[in-house]
């Protein structure tokens, strides 16, 4: 049986991947935007991909507020992070929290720009559609957690 992950760059404009395979060169790969309505994170939507993905793990990227965020802006990405982590974990998937400098440091993308991890999944996964626009960074950010969570067989 492969192996099926689903990784998660959190927050409303955030992004889902799910990997099946583990094998790079033979992985199929599915990105999402994470779902939406009325302006908030979509938990049954969110839901139904992922019990029709059926991922044996999951991976979030670990955020926090930073200095100078807006205070409406910061309560709604946590509420996005929040709702993204219940929706796991009532469907009895074990999830890993990694930190943003953790996965990064594994990839060599310390230090670098932003547009580095869409650029570094675009050379890993050159034929996979979805990627081709600067606005899918957060996609290339969940596409690397989830091969960071195969590739280093992290446990929740």
């Amino acid at each position: 049986m492969t192996p099926t992950v689903a990784a998660f760059d959190p927050g409303l404009s955030g992004a889902l991947a799910i990997i099946s395979g583990g094998d790079p060169d033979f992985d199929t790969v599915q990105l999402h935007d994470l779902p939406q309505a009325n302006g908030e994170l979509d938990p049954s939507a969110l839901a139904r991909l992922l019990r029709d993905a059926a991922p044996r793990r999951a991976i979030i990227e670990h955020v926090h507020s930073m200095p100078k965020q807006g205070v409406a802006s910061t309560f709604k990405f946590g509420r996005a992070f929040g709702t993204t982590i219940g929706v796991v974990g009532a469907l009895g998937i074990p999830l890993v929290r990694v930190r943003p400098a953790i996965w990064k440091k594994h990839f060599g993308l310390i230090n670098q720009p932003k547009d580095a991890a869409r650029a570094l999944a675009l050379r890993l996964y050159p034929n996979l559609q979805g990627l081709h626009l600067k606005k899918h960074h957060g996609r290339a950010d969940a596409l690397l957690l989830a091969r960071f969570l195969l590739e280093t067989n992290k446990t929740a």
